[in-house]
């Protein structure tokens, strides 16, 4: 029988700079609220434009790299799951909340309001828990690079030719 598929795909610009706690056994955990907006028109045929909030948890490494390098207005695009969870406060109050725990980042070039410009560094997940960066030069994700041309053998000069 088939596992379940619990996967979340995000595009969107963090609402506030990264917020980074350790746990007691050192791992970083890093929390961002990332915005996502999409436009509709309603029946009068006005574009109507919504915004979506998610709160998005990143563990270890990833949680170290999107803590030093994401700041407010910066573009993302994230790759993870859903979790959702619940607890009782002092209060007795019942408490709900969903997260988006992230398996990749990519930061994507541009920066909201913040102006300047981003990295364009992707990173993932490992199962070990560590994190292997790897460059793409476009916001979609996995696409290899194509390859690389050998270069010609230059044995046609000689060491008078170095300027140094």
């Amino acid at each position: 029988m088939a596992r379940g598929i619990n996967k979340v795909i995000l595009v969107g610009n963090l609402g506030n700079d990264p917020d980074v706690k350790y746990t007691q056994g050192g791992m970083a955990v890093t929390t961002i609220s990332l915005a996502t907006s999409s436009v509709r028109k309603d029946k009068d045929g006005n574009q109507q434009e919504r915004t979506e909030w998610h709160r998005v948890k990143f563990f270890g490494k990833l949680g170290e790299i999107a803590g030093e390098y994401l700041r407010k207005g910066s573009q993302v695009y994230v790759e993870g799951s859903i979790r959702y969870d619940k607890f009782t406060g002092s209060d007795g109050v019942e408490k709900y909340f969903t997260d988006i725990v992230a398996d990749e980042m990519q930061m994507l070039g541009g920066r909201g309001e913040g102006g300047g410009g981003g990295g364009g560094g992707n990173y993932e997940r490992s199962a070990g828990g560590g994190q292997r960066p790897q460059r793409q030069e476009s916001a979609a994700p996995r696409r290899q690079a194509p390859a690389q041309q050998p270069q010609p053998a230059m044995d046609d000069f000689s060491d008078d030719d170095i300027p140094f």
